[in-house]
């Protein structure tokens, strides 16, 4: 495994652990059964924060379908952490192809999360 692919499944993941303990808070919320958290765990999400999450994880679901690599983009830099130096070397393309996705990536996800806003209220 080279260092590119870490990267790239340690954002995955790490997007994974976010929205599977946003799914676990909305369950509890919910009369779920609960789980018990430390004051640490419990303190990562409010409610509020855990359907944002949610909401951007079913986004990113469908800009999957659209475009994968500004997704992977998205995972790298929020998710990840990466530099726009990083990510650039991490997927093999350049600088300004990052900052172009991400720009892009942002404003197709903010128009999609506040359609799904709309819709829902």
């Amino acid at each position: 495994m080279n260092r590119a692919h870490f990267f790239a499944i340690a954002a995955q993941l790490m997007r994974r652990i976010v929205v599977d303990h946003a799914r676990t808070h909305q369950r509890a919320k919910r009369g779920g059964v609960a789980a018990r958290l430390s004051l640490d765990e419990a303190a990562l999400l409010s409610p509020a924060q855990s359907a944002e999450v949610l909401a951007l994880d079913e986004a990113l679901q469908s800009l999957a379908e659209i475009d994968e690599r500004k997704v992977q983009v998205i995972e790298m830099r929020y998710f990840g952490g990466l530099s726009v130096e990083e990510t650039a070397a991490v997927l093999g393309i350049s600088e300004n192809t990052v900052i172009r996705d991400w720009a892009l990536a942002k404003a197709w996800l903010r128009r999609e999360l506040e359609a799904r806003g709309s819709d829902a209220g």
